[in-house]
């Protein structure tokens, strides 16, 4: 249910500090996000695993019973299978029933539960790995680390492993904590010195091989399910059950072919069905079929080999060469540098750069050194490797993180293979009228055995016509009749270039009333153009320098910014990159290439990218200029620098590029205009990006250039500010249109974007997500420091016009009204914001989701996770988005519309192949003609069984019953053709409020 209720915002405007934002800070008791908590209840045999994780479960010990076994062999027999089947259906009744509870630690099955609404059951069994010989005792030693899980794990003096598999992962029993523990993942425990001293040189081949037997393969195996298997899974089916069930009856009752026909139309559904399951999991297969049998160079305690990537295990080394390749696993960077092209998580096709982990001596694991900007040391399985430079005479070496499944790849396939179910309204009231006609069914049993029984009739007979009486009233072509209505509608889809993976979705986008965008790609074009620089003058700005042919940027501080200060790189003759250092770069009219710096002789050779001016540049007094150092762009810091050197003179600069309000910090005071924030605020709200650039002159020694700046904050201080860089990432042409319409048909618009806020803003703004009118407030959560509880910040972010004096009083009403007055309010938050939300204040999430509309630098997971929160409050919610980085919303939705054919496409119900957001209007179209189509189905299909169920028992109560031909007109002829004509009513042109 969604919540209801008021909350009240005052927010006061201080008269003359118009350029400052409003705040107000509002504490509120925090509190956990509610989870189960199996401690609370926790004895031997229950245990949660994946705690606080999207597929977290509970486990139930069990131990099997040999006499329990015997007794249901003997049950499967006197029941002729249908015991069998029902165990099949319920795997807990088949644990209950051959098991009983016991000790985890003693267990030799398990009973998992999932924790959600749906407490879905599985079953699995215990195995056994013996990695150790008893005389193994020297390889022994070094496992017993105090974080090695493998260690934890081992049961003496057997020396053997309890392991588990569960959705493609494998488990083993962690004697300590007395509970199954995750493997195939490096300890996050090491600090940043201990994986460079433990890994750094590498395995023995007996250490990598236990680990291997431990561990598993690294392989992320999707079989191509067998057509036997899909059959067998497809005909165990309760509807083809019942099915069996039923024209085994009316073979005995006569009605031959009658039964026929409908054993035919039953084998058409089958095969079809398994066709499409086929077809899907052939795709699947070759999605993730390239990435077992890569070759990968290794370390073995400083020797190099060459080896499979599926023999790789948590800890080995890898060494990175030249040659372009596909990562194999999560691995940290320890030394040397990398640009990976992320596509496939990002959705971008954008070269990053990633560092090494640096060898820090201290107690901290690496990951909560880092920060939040982990992720920059991390090369993920599936992204693509273009370019590796090593220093120092040294290799460019990786320690593996994760293996298999476990990987980022591993997670989008598991998501593919064990999606989350989804709870259908329709379906759910198709189950409670079944049963309805159950219930009916049995008045009609009754009425049946009275009957026949007074008409002496025998008591086979009886039974029998009760039963065939039961398959009457239970229409059997009511799922077959709902099937071929979303069919046409799939087909009517791909006339429209939209292509549908899971037919049974498509009603569901008839009850969306929620829909949730990326933008970049999706609302936005992916491309960026430069409007303009404004330089700085020292306390003033100068005026706009626009780049038109022949009005080059003359030779200076900001012209060497702009050629570079980026993260550009040269593949194939190309510029790759990020795009708006691209633009940014283009306009400059120099060009890049990859030479190496001049060194000392008997010195190694250091690869630096050198920039020339082109014949298009304008002319300059410099031979051009060598990037020596970058300190890559991070998302947190919302900036980057490099240190170069002009060619031809020993002259360094340092250039910095980033967010205006972050770049000014590091800047000198005396250097900035004192109308920055006049002009910043102007330009962001006319929908710019700015980006600001500063500069500073320093002095090196050549001969140690990288080493001397590994510290940021000795480069990044006391900068010259020089301007700032206007940009502008234009909305697609069919953008506004599209979200007009769906505003007007009452269907809400969300945006969730991995792009900073600001630019999320003026893009809803400009797209008109936000109505003119509308008052847009930014919501900031800090998490708690030290004796600091969490708190939750409120500001307003201003408009064109100035705000009128005197304060201001807005109200947020929550209850379900149509009031404009309370629908005038839209929030905008960070991740980091909705994250601390999440765990502190998660009673608030309701309440501000009702209004929440731009979501910005969020996570895939976030993502995810915000698509389940709506759910919760009762939107049936549709998600867009063109990259792999949405694949888990896209699942999480009620209909997933894919603008991409990468991976992305696999995950999404739904995929496009017109890269805009037009397909979206037509999907909720077609999908509220199918559901209306199916729904008058529903009806006629129910009233026919009601009045063919009537018509029988008064034929019965004269003695008399239905022919055959009876049955083929109203069965075959006349439903059939009302089934087959219901594809001709189009959808509407407009959509309907």
């Amino acid at each position: 249910m969604r919540q209801k209720g008021k909350l009240k915002i005052i927010l006061h405007r201080t008269i003359g500090m118009s350029s400052v934002l409003p705040t107000t800070s509002i504490e509120f008791t925090t509190e956990k996000k509610p989870k189960m908590d199996c401690n609370k209840k926790k004895t031997d045999s229950c245990a949660l695993i994946n705690r606080g994780e999207e597929n977290e479960m509970e486990l139930v010990g069990f131990r099997s019973e040999t006499w329990r076994q015997v007794f249901c062999i003997f049950a499967y027999i006197f029941s002729l299978g249908l015991l069998l089947l029902i165990f099949y259906w319920k795997p807990e009744w088949d644990v209950y029933c051959h098991c009983v509870s016991c000790d985890l630690e003693q267990a030799d099955v398990i009973l998992l539960r999932t924790t959600d609404s749906f407490k879905k059951y599985s079953k699995k069994r215990i195995f056994w790995v013996h990695p150790f010989t008893t005389g193994d005792k020297s390889t022994f030693k070094t496992f017993k680390d105090r974080r090695s899980v493998i260690g934890k794990a081992l049961i003496e003096p057997e020396n053997k492993v309890r392991c588990i598999t569960v959705q493609k992962i494998r488990y083993v029993w962690n004697t300590l904590e007395r509970n199954f523990q995750k493997i195939g993942i490096l300890e996050d425990e090491y600090s940043c010195s201990d994986i460079h001293t433990t890994f750094g040189s590498g395995f023995t081949q007996e250490e990598q091989e236990i680990r291997m037997q431990v561990c598993g393969l690294n392989a992320i195996d999707v079989e191509v399910a067998p057509i036997w298997k899909l059959l067998f899974k497809e005909v165990l089916n309760p509807f083809y059950v019942f099915q069996a069930f039923s024209l085994s009856l009316w073979f005995a009752t006569g009605y031959t072919e009658y039964a026929a026909i409908l054993v035919v139309i039953t084998i058409l559904s089958i095969m079809a069905t398994v066709y499409t399951l086929r077809k899907q999991s052939l795709k699947l297969h070759k999605m993730v079929a390239s990435h077992n049998n890569t070759m990968v160079t290794v370390l073995r305690k400083n020797v190099v080999e060459e080896i499979e990537s599926q023999y790789l295990v948590p800890g080995d080394v890898m060494i990175l060469t030249r040659k372009k390749f596909d990562l194999p696993c999560d691995s940290v960077l320890l030394t040397g540098s990398c640009v990976v092209n992320e596509g496939m998580l990002t959705g971008e096709s954008v070269p990053v750069m990633k560092t090494p982990l640096p060898n820090v001596d201290n107690s901290l694991a690496w990951k909560e050194y880092s920060g939040e900007d982990y992720k920059r040391h991390v090369l993920f399985c599936g992204t693509e490797v273009i370019q590796a430079q090593s220093s120092h005479k040294d290799f460019v070496k990786a320690v593996v993180l994760r293996t298999g499944f476990n990987t980022a790849k591993g997670d989008l396939v598991r998501s593919i293979l064990y999606p989350k179910p989804v709870n259908f309204k329709l379906h759910r009231d198709a189950i409670r009228f079944l049963i309805g006609l159950v219930i009916i069914s049995v008045v009609g049993v009754i009425y049946i055995a009275i009957v026949n029984t007074k008409n002496n009739g025998s008591t086979s007979m009886t039974v029998l016509w009760c039963l065939l009486l039961v398959t009457v009233s239970i229409p059997a072509a009511l799922p077959a009749s709902l099937t071929i209505c979303t069919l046409y509608s799939q087909t009517r889809l791909k006339k429209n270039n939209i292509f549908c993976l899971s037919a049974q979705r498509i009603n569901m986008c008839g009850q969306l009333n929620i829909i949730c965008f990326d933008k970049t790609g999706t609302l936005t074009e992916d491309g960026m153009e430069l409007r303009g620089i404004l330089p700085s003058g020292g306390t003033f700005f100068q005026d706009v320098h626009c780049f038109t042919p022949g009005n080059n940027l003359p030779w200076g501080p900001l012209l060497g910014a702009m050629v570079s200060c980026h993260s550009l790189i040269v593949l194939d003759g190309k510029l790759h990159g990020d795009p708006l250092d691209l633009k940014m770069f283009e306009e400059t009219g120099w060009y890049l290439q990859d030479s190496n710096a001049e060194t000392k002789e008997g010195e190694e050779s250091t690869e630096y990218i050198t920039i020339k001016p082109g014949a298009e540049a304008e002319e300059v007094p410099v031979e051009g200029m060598v990037i020596l150092h970058q300190f890559p762009f991070s998302s947190s810091l919302q900036r980057m620098s490099v240190i170069a050197r002009v060619m031809g003179n020993d002259e360094h600069l340092v250039f910095m590029k980033g967010a205006p309000e972050m770049v000014v910090q590091f800047c000198k005071s005396e250097t900035v205009p004192l109308c920055f924030l006049n002009e910043l605020e102007q330009y962001t709200l006319q929908g710019f990006r700015v980006i600001a650039l500063a500069y500073k002159t320093v002095e090196v020694n050549g001969e140690d250039i990288p080493q001397t700046f590994d510290s940021r904050e000795d480069v990044e201080s006391n900068l010259i500010f020089l301007g700032l860089l206007i940009m502008e990432n234009k909305l697609k042409p069919e953008t506004k249109p599209v979200l007009q319409e769906l505003i007007t048909a009452r269907i809400r618009i969300v945006m969730i974007t991995g792009d900073n806020l600001q630019t999320a803003c003026t893009v809803g703004k400009s797209s008109g997500m936000i109505p003119c009118g509308s008052s847009l407030i930014v919501i900031e959560a800090k998490a708690p420091e030290g004796c600091c509880p969490a708190s939750v910040t409120w500001q307003t972010m201003k408009n064109n016009k100035e705000d009128e004096l005197g304060s201001q009083e807005l109200y947020i009403d929550l209850s379900e009204t149509d009031d404009p007055k309370t629908k005038s309010f839209h929030f905008a938050m960070t991740g980091k914001s909705y994250q601390i939300i999440v765990d502190h204040f998660y009673s608030l999430l309701p309440k501000i989701l009702l209004n929440g509309t731009i979501f910005a630098r969020m996570s895939p997971g976030q993502k995810s996770n915000l698509i389940e929160e709506f759910q919760k409050i009762d939107y049936y919610a549709g998600m867009c988005g063109d990259g792999a980085n949405d694949c888990g919303a896209l699942k999480m939705a009620h209909a997933g519309i894919s603008l991409s054919e990468l991976e992305a496409s696999v995950a999404s119900p739904f995929t496009s192949k017109t890269p805009n957001i037009k397909c979206v209007p037509k999907l909720i179209k077609e999908g509220r003609n199918s559901l209306v189509t199916s729904f008058c189905m529903f009806k006629y299909i129910a009233m026919y069984a009601m009045i063919e169920l009537i018509c029988v028992m008064l034929l019965f109560w004269k003695k008399e019953l239905l022919g055959t031909r009876h049955y083929l007109m109203q069965d075959v002829a006349i439903t059939v053709t009302i089934i087959l004509t219901c594809k001709y009513p189009p959808c509407f042109t407009v959509l309907p409020v």
